[in-house]
């Protein structure tokens, strides 16, 4: 038993956590050059990743992160099929832990910061194993030619240790990143997928059915192609006939990349592009040179987009996990929670219908993402297009219980996250402190700058939280274009921005080594 010095249980991990293979942190200042290099070269090798496919998988394998794709990252039947979801659950875990005082750590001390780090790494390990085998022994099924090789037990085995790999290496890149390159990983690889989708849900002149010819039924799969040659090609009878006119408009299941799409997408980049630029400016003078003045910026979007991306992984593992207890061949034996278990409660749980991945009923239904209009506006204005026979209330009770989850756990979650990211009113008090700057009209205490700053970064960051939130539902209800969902356009637009702000104080840094100091680079 565990009998230490330090005051959280957490420290007899620590023999583990100083033996756990992670990227060093750099011992010297990382030229910008350097930094930009070691970004670039780990975008190549992730999109490398993306195309690398699983050895000896089935052809009939289900991807359980269908819905979440372009937020979990990665790529469906790929080493990367897992994407970032291992690191963010971890991450989800901790600041759960954090935020309930079950794990008590002063993450103002560098010592207790170190050690929840530390924990987090382990508990993304952990999570690589609890994400990949359940999805194996069930779902992603090794192909007859690996099982004829192998037997069934070490094929699936093939599958996992290859999922292992793939999300370990995804976590070193996200670490390198991180410590050696500009921004996160983890960010880096969410906006290169989104702008991927995007890109191509937009300009992709290929028909929408590879393999058969162009039609009316069958337009090129971009938008703007599509409009193009509907409106070049389509006489005005089959435009009516054929439903042309809504297709172009609102799209269907197999037209994803709709007008409404498109609309949307413009929308939330340039809402995003506004919020991300509108900031509150608290003055500063110097307390020894007299007529030096500058201002203290905090953002309207002050906890960042990390709240959603936080958010949208655990509906993601909500889905999954109900799915799992729903249809895995023993999972669903699991007393209460399993399908076919002792006291089932699964139909409250989540419902599934054969071969689908996104639930049809219970609460992973109400608390799943709406995919565009088609979703929930078009069976409200025609019941019977709703594949899955629910009544208008449950549409509507859908809708909004969907953006007010997402709009208040992102609260929450922004909450966490300015807690354990020397974010909050200590840490920046202690910045402002250490540059020599202080409030005018204030002595220069820690204390008095602590209790300003309590009027500001308290309130900005749950609204800033619940802005994201509710942004990144009402994008989701609207739609985007190229499948990316309202909540990753969302992340892409922002990740984008803040790595070209981050870009720029690189440069700045570079030019101006006094203001490594300030933003505490050295």
């Amino acid at each position: 038993m565990w009998s230490g010095d330090q005051s959280s249980r957490l420290y007899a991990l620590s023999r583990f956590v100083d033996v756990y293979p992670a990227i060093t942190k750099p011992d010297r200042h990382v030229r910008f050059g350097e930094k930009m290099w070691t970004t670039t070269f780990v975008l190549i090798i992730y999109f490398a990743m993306t195309n690398v496919m699983l050895y000896g998988l089935s052809g009939q394998a289900m991807d359980l992160f269908s819905g979440f794709r372009s937020i979990m990252a990665g790529a469906s039947g790929t080493i990367m099929h897992l994407g970032i979801g291992p690191i963010v659950t971890g991450s989800i875990i901790m600041q759960l832990f954090a935020g309930a005082k079950i794990i008590r750590l002063d993450l103002t001390n560098s010592e207790d910061k170190a050690m929840y780090q530390g924990v987090q790494k382990l508990l993304v390990l952990i999570m690589i194993p609890i994400e990949s085998i359940p999805q194996t022994y069930g779902f992603l099924d090794p192909s007859e030619f690996l099982i004829d090789e192998y037997g069934l037990g070490w094929a699936n085995f093939v599958i996992v240790a290859q999922l292992f790999a793939g999300s370990y290496l995804v976590f070193l890149l996200d670490e390198l990143v991180s410590k050696w390159g500009i921004g996160s990983g983890m960010s880096l690889f969410i906006a290169a997928g989104v702008a991927q989708s995007t890109f191509v849900g937009t300009l992709s002149p290929l028909p929408t059915t590879a393999g058969l010819a162009y039609s009316v039924q069958n337009p090129p799969a971009g938008t703007l192609p599509m409009i193009f040659y509907m409106f070049r090609t389509a006489t005005n009878g089959e435009m009516i006939s054929l439903n042309g006119f809504e297709m172009i408009l609102l799209g269907d299941a197999t037209h994803p990349n709709a007008v409404i799409a498109l609309v949307s997408s413009i929308i939330v980049f340039l809402v995003v592009a506004y919020a991300e630029s509108s900031k509150l400016e608290l003055p500063l003078t110097h307390g020894k040179v007299r007529g030096h003045r500058g201002k203290y910026p905090i953002r309207l979007v002050y906890a960042s987009n990390i709240p959603v991306i936080l958010m949208a992984a655990l509906l993601a593992n909500v889905n999954m996990f109900s799915l799992l207890f729903w249809s895995h061949p023993t999972m669903s034996q699991t007393p209460i929670l399993g399908r076919q278990g002792w006291f089932s409660m699964s139909d409250y749980i989540g419902t599934y219908e054969p071969g689908q991945t996104t639930a049809s009923g219970g609460f992973a239904w109400y608390a799943s993402m709406p995919a565009g209009v088609n979703d929930w506006l078009i069976p409200l204005l025609n019941q019977q297009s709703d594949m899955f026979g629910h009544s208008l209330g449950q549409i509507m009770l859908h809708v909004v219980f969907y953006v007010v989850l997402m709009t208040v756990g992102s609260m929450v979650f922004a909450k966490f996250w300015i807690d354990t990211t020397n974010m909050g009113t200590k840490d920046v008090a202690k910045q402002i402190e250490r540059t020599g700057m202080q409030i005018p009209g204030f002595r220069k205490n820690p204390k008095v700058l602590e209790k300003i700053l309590e009027n500001y970064i308290p309130p900005v960051t749950y609204f800033s939280g619940a802005f994201v939130g509710l942004l990144a539902a009402g994008a989701d209800l609207l739609g985007t274009v190229g499948n990316a969902t309202g909540t990753g356009l969302l992340l892409a637009v922002g990740i984008i921005l803040r790595t070209y702000e981050q870009i720029q104080k690189e440069q700045a840094m570079e030019m101006h080594p006094m203001l490594r100091q300030f933003f505490g680079a050295e």
